[in-house]
């Protein structure tokens, strides 16, 4: 397990070196990190409502979902965008500890910005449609559309193989697709190093042919 910590650590070190590498200017790089959030999270968004609530397009609140897209995209976009930066800092932090725990326990970090990554979910959903119904005109009240919410969290942990529940688990599970990344990311890396050790371990290289010229056997006469 040492060796594959050791390949984890060092492809981990050679994308943040590309990272610093190419990244440029961060007045330049932060919009442009910003945006592809903003595009990711709208993306998500529109690929949980077809697939999970289809119907919704077809009813009389089909505008309101067409004007929630714009809250979901800039809001999940502001936390990913600082969960990216927070997760980059946790990076060096975790290739310059000494000891493979800290190594560890560092990246496992991540964890806990996907499980605030829920929380903030059902935060953009509760402030961006009460934001909506200001838009509308037709004014709520922000509590109960969060209770709204949080009722419908607590029904899916209760009981997730609900029919609705499981379509409200499988939107949440979409919608944190950008939120998840980073902890996808680090899984990648361990299993391909993990893949390459088991790799050398069953198919050593092999030794090069020597490339000294062996000296002839001199004549004897």
């Amino acid at each position: 397990m040492k060796g594959v910590i050791v390949t984890w650590r060092d492809a981990l070190h050679q994308v943040l070196d590309v990272y610093e590498r190419k990244r440029g200017s961060l007045f330049v790089f932060f919009p442009l990190l910003f945006l592809f959030f903003i595009v990711l999270n709208i993306a998500c968004y529109w690929w949980a409502i077809y697939t999970a609530f289809p119907y919704y397009m077809q009813t009389h609140e089909a505008s309101h979902y067409v004007k929630l897209q714009i809250p979901v995209g800039i809001l999940g976009a502001l936390f990913d965008s600082l969960s990216f930066f927070i997760t980059i800092w946790i990076i060096r932090r975790a290739l310059a500890s000494t000891k493979t725990s800290e190594y560890v326990f560092h990246l496992s970090l991540d964890l806990v910005i996907a499980i605030l990554a829920t929380l903030w979910v059902l935060f953009v959903f509760t402030f961006g449609g009460w934001l909506i119904s200001l838009w509308e005109s037709v004014p709520e009240q922000f509590a109960q559309r969060g209770s709204k919410y949080t009722h419908r969290a607590v029904q899916a942990l209760q009981d997730p193989t609900g029919r609705e529940n499981v379509k409200n688990i499988y939107f949440g599970l979409i919608m944190g697709v950008s939120a998840a990344l980073p902890t996808c990311f680090h899984f990648f890396l361990f299993f391909l190093s993990l893949l390459r050790k088991c790799k050398s371990a069953c198919f050593p290289p092999k030794n090069p042919p020597s490339s000294v010229p062996q000296e002839e056997p001199k004549n004897p006469n």
